[in-house]
Order: structure tokens, then C-alpha cells, then sequence
């Protein structure tokens, strides 16, 4: 008997609600893959999924796994629409969220002012008792002034409370007796202590971190829970998983707890899925580049390892601060350039592209809905990169009077005519990427020209070729169902969670025994958990990670550790490691006593995770998908005749050369002269920057 199962992925982003869905046979992929896109519905984003469902024709009662990812968590961060938070801390440390760091990146505007707390002091309150940076206890916690701080919290309409105490990531004792308190005194309250979010020192941002996460954790949880019950309305007979910001899923009863571990949920699932894709095809070293409709992301991915990190921050930029929030998050660079990004002229008669966005309403001239200003989308479409006649995959008539007035526009401030104006957009766009690709790669001691870059989002195909040539990279990957590649590495992302956990130790003789001990008792706390949701030990796998420094400096570098016991005789080859890595990122090395500050364990289990099966190529040749032809103008290139492929005929082992377009119901592929192209097993387009 055949066993059928079908797996579905759903991204709330922006703009679009995306959904890709596999139906498997006996654990293998069939033909069967299907994609969808519908409008993201704020506040309800809810509505979206179920919405996408119906669009791509899915029954959520044959669903057998889900996997979703939201951007709910940061959006109401960034438009400040969570609940009002009161936070209980130390004694005299009340202003440490005032305090924060002396990091002003706008060093010398003496009218610089400090980002606001996200809790007015007045809602600041403190409780007696210490802990030393070893765990020891200094005072006894003295819990007799809560039920008046509690009040108070009632009467002045808090919703949610943080707790973050000094010293807890060394032992929470004290938070999780005042947690305990708060939820037997006030079990209605939505609470949260820093222990439970991270275990990693520095004051200012785990206190942030927690106050972060209770001000969003009522309206997640309000979110999660109607998608639960939405989904159960229609048939859907499991629980969904919730991607996270570390690239792995978790239970939506895990993450409805501590709901700011899905800050960059969309990206990091794009990621993971690049690395995942680089493994398949043989690529471990990748450049990873996902254009949507308002911002640019890259990262960069080594022998198949997304590199995470703690050290995130919200509206940080050249004038602001911004906001820490110590959770493992993908490391990733994001900027404000993508098809959505509005062209503009200074008062000194230069151009710049983005970081303002058209957004989807009024969107790009183009979409004929009131919108006046020229975007990198609309320079695309005058230029003949997008076809006039299907664009947005012919969902859209394009308005070509708007997009010529718009670049006219532009043009005018500039001098020049409207297609000279449009190639300076993407001119502008382009190296605007480039240099976001660089602070991933040649900043942090890696040549790009080893890497091959992957590129996806609406918009990353459109780009990418160009990105490439400006780099050196020999080769770009364009998977496929690129638009909604974020929902594709969900399928392929494992259940995870990442223990970070700060302890002290030399690396000379004897601090072996103490630095197993750690990871040893991490691990187990890891199992207990994995356990609990009826997940053997058996099944779960382990990543152990040191964070290192030279003594007396102040933040850590991250090594991969081997598999196996750390022992006194492997403490020498660690060493070399951090050696190794600190030279490659910071150019030098120093002759300097190391020391460990601290471990990161990454433990995951596979739940559904994709497995996929190449196909072979049936000898069929690329003219069965050709459209036709056109003029497209490539910008430096100049305008070419160019060959127009659809998308959906491509299949493996079909082979054709630049200039040429791609075009797909999601993205359009831009091939520029000189390029050869070859579909892989798996439906990718692979595009070598040399013609063979």
C-alpha cells in the first residue's frame, strides 16, 4: 500500500503570504509541488494563511506536517504595537534599560539622544536580593514588596511583566522564585524572567531582551492561538511548528512561552533553506541573497553551516543605537533595497535607491494603484527585464504610462532621458547590494569568488548575475519556486534549539573536566526537554560550540568544537582553532592566554524534515519552453535580442546561453550575455558565469 502525505510551509511576509506544499510518497517527493501566493492580511495575518490554503488548493485536514513563519513578532516591534510592559529587577539597578550601552554610532551630533526604554521608568521597579557572577548568593532574595509593585502594575494597566535580575545567568534561583510569585499572586499576567530566554551575561541586553519579549508575548500568543484554532476549524488534526530566528522550527506551545525567538523568523528559514539547497547540489559555501519587496538580506554560509549569533539589534543604523535582543538569530545584513525600493535625487543631484519603500499599497507605478514614485521594480519593467505583458506573473496589467512618468520624472532631476534614468536605478540598486554581500564575506576575512551565490526572494533573480560579476563569483543558483524559497526551508529545517550558557574557564591544563561538565549538563537539559514532547534521546543530535576571546578583551569569537569528550590533550588543538578564526576575521593574531567565556550547544531532531529525490533528465530540449523573444537592456551590457524561456517548462538537463530571460509566475531571471545555463536535478537554474 502506497503511503501518501502531504507537507505544507506558510511565510507571513510584508507584502504576500506565501505556501509551498509537498506530496510525498512513501517518504519521496512526487511532481506534485505546489506553490501560492496571496496578500498578507494585518492585524489578522491569520486570515492570510488560511487564505493561501485555499489558493493552492490544499485541505488542511490531509495536512500531515505544517511548518509557518511570521513576521508578527517584528513588525509589532518596529511599529511599537505590543502591550504595556512593567519590569521587576535588582535593587539599584533600575536604570539599566536608561543607561544601556556609550555605543552612539552618531558620534559627534551633540543633540544625540538615546533610544526611549520600551519601559518608562515609572513602571521600573526593584526587588532586594544578589547574586555574584559565579552564582554565589550575596542577599536573599526578599520578596515583600510584590503584591504592592503587583498592584500598582494592575492600576496602571501592564499587560505584561519582565524579569531580569543581576547575575541570573549563573544562577536563576531568585527569577524563578519571583516568576513563580508573580504568576501565584497575578496568574492572569502574561511574566517572563531572562533565564528563561537566554543564559548569557551582559546586563543591558538580557534585561532588553526580556522586556522585548513580554511586550510582544500577549499579542503572539493571541496570534498563535487563533492560527491553531483556524487551522483545527478547517481539519488540521496536528499542531503546527513555528519556524525560529535560529533556523530550526520549535512546538507552537514552546514558542507561544518565549515568542521573540521568531524575530527574523522569514529570514532565517530562507537561509537555512540555502544551505540545505548548497548541500544537495554540492555547493557548501554559499552566498545566500533574498530580495523581497522592501529590503535586501544576504548571509553567508561555510561547509554548510549557517552562522548564528546573539549580538542582534533592532533599528540599529548610522544615527540610532537601536535595541539588543540577546536570542540566537541567523547572521544575517539587511538593507533597505528591494523591488519596492523608491528612486529619489538629492539636493545635490545625486541618485539614491530605497531604503524608502512603495510597499504593496500604492506599490511600484507600475501596479496601476496610485503610485507616483520610481522603484527598482518599475526600472526593471522599462528596460524590459519584466515583460510588460506578465508582469506579476499576468496577475497585474502594468500601468507602462505611470512607469514612464515616474522614470521620466527621475530623469528630468537628472538630466538625462527616462532609459538612461532607469539604468542608473539598477546601477544604483545593484551596487547598494553589492556592498551588503561584501560586509558578509570580504569584511569578515572571506573572498567571494570561492562561494556561489544563491539568490531568491521576488526579486533576487532579477539581480543576481550582475551582483555576481561584481564579485567574482563563478556561479549563481536560482532554485527553484524562488519567490517562496523562505517557505521551502522550512520544510527542510530540523526541530531546534540553541543553550547558551556563560562559564569562565582558561584553556590551560586541568579546565577540560569543568568545560565538559558544562556542555554535559546542557546536553542533558537539552534531552529533558526534547523528552517531555515525546521526542527519544536517540533522535537527537548535537552541536557543541566554544565562545573564546584573548584574556582581557572583551567579546568572544565562536569555534566549532570536534565531536567527542573535551579533554586536557584536545584543549591545545581548540586553541589553534580560535587562532585560526580570530586571524581570518580580524587579519592578526595575538601571543596571548585564551580563555572560554562561554558554550553554545545547538541540539535538534529531525520532525518531517523534506527529503528530496533528483530527477533524471528525459533528453527533452530548452525550445520546448522558449516564448519567444525581445530587446531587454542589461544596463552595462547594453540592449540585446534576448531569448525568453517560461519557467514552468524548464526541466533537469535542459542547457542554453545569455542574453536571456526566465520568466516564472513568482520572479523573473535575468541571464545577461556571456552566461550559460543549466537545469539541475532538482529544478534549479544554475547559471555559470562563463559560457562553456
Amino acid at each position: 500500500m502506497v503511503n501518501k502525505t502531504i507537507r505544507v510551509a506558510t511565510d507571513v511576509g510584508g507584502t504576500f503570504t506565501d505556501l509551498v506544499a509537498f506530496e510525498t510518497e512513501d517518504g519521496n517527493p512526487v511532481p506534485r509541488i505546489i506553490t501560492a501566493k496571496s496578500d498578507t492580511t494585518p492585524p489578522n495575518f491569520e486570515e492570510g494563511v488560511l487564505n493561501v490554503l485555499i489558493k493552492g488548493g490544499v485541505d488542511p485536514a490531509s495536512v500531515d506536517f505544517l511548518a509557518h513563519g511570521t513576521t508578527v513578532v517584528i513588525n509589532a516591534l518596529t511599529e511599537r504595537k505590543g502591550v504595556k510592559v512593567g519590569l521587576i529587577t535588582t535593587e539599584g539597578f533600575r536604570d539599566t534599560l536608561e543607561i544601556a550601552r556609550g555605543n552612539r554610532p552618531d558620534f559627534f551630533n551633540l543633540h544625540y539622544e538615546k533610544p526611549k526604554p520600551f519601559v518608562p521608568r515609572y513602571l521600573r521597579r526593584e526587588i532586594p536580593g544578589r547574586m555574584s557572577y559565579k552564582g554565589e548568593e550575596l542577599r536573599a532574595l526578599d520578596l515583600s514588596g510584590l503584591p504592592a509593585i503587583l498592584d500598582d502594575f494592575k492600576a496602571d494597566g501592564v499587560e505584561a511583566i519582565a524579569i531580569s535580575f543581576l547575575h541570573s545567568y549563573a544562577d536563576p534561583s531568585h527569577e524563578q522564585a519571583a516568576l513563580a510569585e508573580v504568576r501565584r499572586l497575578w496568574p492572569e499576567v502574561s511574566a517572563v524572567a531572562s533565564h528563561q530566554i537566554t543564559r548569557e551575561w551582559r546586563e543591558y541586553e538580557r534585561t532588553n531582551t526580556a522586556v522585548l519579549s513580554a511586550y510582544v508575548q500577549p499579542i503572539a500568543e493571541r496570534y498563535l492561538s487563533r492560527l491553531a484554532g483556524g487551522l483545527k476549524e478547517k481539519g488540521f488534526t496536528g499542531s503546527p511548528y513555528i519556524m525560529q530566528s535560529n533556523c530550526g522550527v520549535d512546538s507552537l506551545e514552546t514558542v507561544s512561552q518565549i515568542p521573540i525567538t521568531m524575530v527574523e523568523s522569514g529570514p532565517a528559514s530562507g537561509f537555512w533553506g540555502a544551505a540545505e539547497l548548497g548541500k544537495l547540489i554540492g555547493e557548501p559555501n554559499v552566498l545566500a541573497l533574498d530580495i523581497g519587496g522592501t529590503t535586501a538580506k544576504c548571509s553567508l554560509i561555510e561547509d554548510g553551516q549557517v552562522k548564528i549569533m546573539t549580538d542582534y539589534w533592532i533599528e540599529r543604523d548610522r544615527t540610532t543605537a537601536g535595541y539588543p535582543i540577546m536570542v540566537p538569530v541567523v547572521d544575517l545584513v539587511e538593507i533597505g533595497n528591494g523591488g519596492g525600493s523608491i528612486a529619489w535625487v538629492d539636493d545635490f543631484g545625486k541618485l539614491h535607491v530605497g531604503p524608502q519603500s512603495a510597499g504593496a499599497v500604492p506599490g511600484p507605478a507600475a501596479y496601476g494603484r496610485g503610485g507616483t514614485e520610481a522603484t527598482t521594480t518599475d526600472a526593471n519593467l522599462w528596460l524590459g527585464r519584466i515583460n510588460r505583458d506578465y508582469f506579476c506573473g499576468g496577475e497585474v496589467e502594468a500601468d507602462m504610462e505611470a512607469t514612464e512618468k515616474a522614470i521620466a520624472a527621475i530623469g528630468e532631476k537628472l538630466g538625462v532621458d527616462a532609459d538612461e534614468a532607469a539604468r542608473g536605478i539598477i546601477r544604483i540598486a545593484n551596487n547598494n547590494m553589492v556592498n551588503a554581500l561584501k560586509l558578509v564575506s570580504l569584511n569578515r576575512g572571506h573572498d567571494p569568488r570561492d562561494f556561489t551565490l544563491v539568490a531568491f526572494g521576488g526579486g533576487g533573480a532579477m539581480h543576481a548575475v550582475a551582483l555576481a560579476a561584481e564579485l567574482g563569483v563563478k556561479k549563481v543558483v536560482v532554485p527553484a519556486a524562488a519567490s517562496v524559497f523562505s517557505a521551502w526551508g522550512m520544510m527542510m529545517s530540523d526541530l531546534r534549539r540553541d543553550y547558551f550558557v556563560t562559564r569562565l574557564a582558561d584553556l590551560k591544563k586541568g579546565a577540560a573536566e569543568g568545560i565538559e561538565e558544562i556542555f554535559a549538563e546542557t546536553e542533558a537539559r537539552a534531552r529533558k526537554q526534547f523528552e517531555a514532547e515525546g521526542i527519544t534521546a536517540d533522535k537527537v543530535k548535537f552541536l557543541r560550540y566554544g565562545k573564546f576571546r584573548y584574556q582581557n578583551q572583551e567579546h568572544t569569537t565562536e569555534v566549532l568544537l570536534d565531536a567527542g569528550k573535551v579533554t586536557d590533550d584536545r584543549l591545545s588543538s581548540i586553541e589553534a582553532a580560535f587562532h585560526e578564526t580570530y586571524e581570518r576575521e580580524y587579519t592578526y593574531r595575538l601571543d596571548a592566554p585564551v580563555e572560554m567565556v562561554g558554550i553554545h550547544l545547538v541540539a535538534s531532531a529531525e520532525v518531517g524534515k523534506l527529503t528530496m529525490t533528483k530527477r533524471e533528465p528525459t533528453g527533452t530540449k530548452a525550445e520546448v519552453a522558449l516564448k519567444g523573444s525581445r530587446r531587454v537592456d542589461f544596463a552595462l551590457e547594453g540592449i540585446h535580442e534576448s531569448a525568453i524561456y517560461d519557467g514552468t517548462k524548464l526541466e533537469p538537463g535542459m542547457t542554453f546561453s545569455g542574453p536571456a530571460i526566465v520568466e516564472d509566475p513568482g520572479t523573473t531571471i535575468v541571464i545577461h550575455p556571456g552566461c550559460h545555463v543549466e537545469i539541475d536535478g532538482y529544478g534549479n537554474i544554475q547559471i555559470h558565469l562563463t559560457a562553456e
